[in-house]
């Protein structure tokens, strides 16, 4: 049987037994001495009430009462065991395309901000799984490393535009570098990633990134937002509208959603390629493709089943505290 005590830190509260002691002492010496200075000791019998001679333990069973009400806030356990628990998690870096394409307006209110939404509503719906937030056009970056504050991951989502990334395209091996690098101290079964991406501008590196990803043991679960048919790409600046691009003979560039490299991206590292554009479906669809492959993680835990004792210690603390008001003559707590 193991003992533990559940609110260790009174035990300063046992410092008070020595004060209260010196108190009591300095008490009952002042009252003795007041007596002396109104009647001689021998009138004390005659002018003062007298007392039960078991008032004399009043002092000790004061101490004993204050002793055991400190041990009952203390709260003596016993019982804690640990214990092994399973809990299936996983590791979920969203990696996030950034490119100007993302700013098209065919899904409303753009393809960033469906993307955006679809990581908020993603992880919702998440328990206890890790997730982290990494960008990319033509070069990639990690704007939020592994975490289980949800709360600052949108706060960071908020915060993404597309002016954020210099370097334009749509490289999703860079992604993958930079998302395998935040991968280090986790286990390659629990290395997960939803890459969200219109998938245009593509440059032809996602076979690399499939070698990467399978080497790195990641799965990746690709999400596609956009359409076929396409929009034009707003350019803005300092936020606000100032046009659309245009290609080099003047003519309105229109991108189109282009799935055939996130379908072989997600094939070929045991994901799933969902269309992001239906905000109804795709969120479940996307964790039901990430609980397909998670990781176990081993933890061990403290079990809450211990037996608490103080109610025993406070027992005994009132014992004490009712027999001093039964046996004095006053029926209060004067000693």
């Amino acid at each position: 049987m193991s003992w533990d005590l559940g609110n260790y830190w009174y035990l300063f509260l046992l410092l008070l037994l020595p004060l209260l002691s010196f108190i009591v002492i300095r008490f009952l010496r002042w009252k003795k001495a007041r007596k002396a200075l109104f009647a001689e000791s021998k009138f004390h019998e005659t002018l003062f009430e007298k007392n039960s001679s078991f008032v004399k333990f009043f002092p000790f069973l004061y101490l004993m009462a204050v002793l055991f009400l400190i041990f009952s806030i203390i709260d003596l356990l016993n019982g804690f065991e640990t214990v092994k628990s399973e809990q299936k998690l996983s590791n979920v870096m969203f990696v996030l395309d950034i490119s100007n394409s993302m700013n098209a307006e065919d899904i409303e209110p753009s393809r960033l901000d469906q993307a955006k939404n679809l990581v908020i509503n993603t992880m919702q719906k998440m328990k206890n799984d890790k997730v982290g937030i990494v960008v990319f056009a033509g070069d990639a970056v990690s704007v939020m490393p592994l975490t289980t504050d949800y709360g600052a991951a949108e706060t960071y989502l908020s915060e993404i535009e597309t002016t954020a990334m210099r370097v334009q395209g749509t490289d999703f091996l860079n992604a993958i570098q930079i998302t395998s690098e935040k991968f280090k101290n986790v286990a390659k079964g629990s290395r997960k990633v939803v890459l969200i991406s219109d998938g245009e501008d593509n440059e032809g590196n996602d076979n690399a990134a499939v070698r990467l990803a399978n080497n790195e043991g990641i799965s990746i679960t690709a999400v596609g937002v956009g359409t076929e048919e396409g929009a034009p790409v707003p350019t803005y600046e300092n936020g606000q509208l100032m046009g659309y691009k245009l290609d080099n003979s003047g003519q309105m560039v229109v991108t189109k959603r282009q799935t055939e490299a996130l379908v072989n991206m997600s094939a070929s590292t045991g994901g799933s390629y969902i269309d992001g554009n239906s905000m109804k479906d795709a969120p479940d669809r996307i964790i039901e493709d990430l609980k397909r492959k998670g990781g176990m993680s081993q933890t061990s835990v403290n079990s809450q089943n211990a037996n608490h004792y103080y109610q025993y210690f406070l027992g005994v603390s009132i014992f004490f505290f009712l027999i001093i008001f039964l046996f004095n003559p006053k029926r209060d707590f004067s000693i």
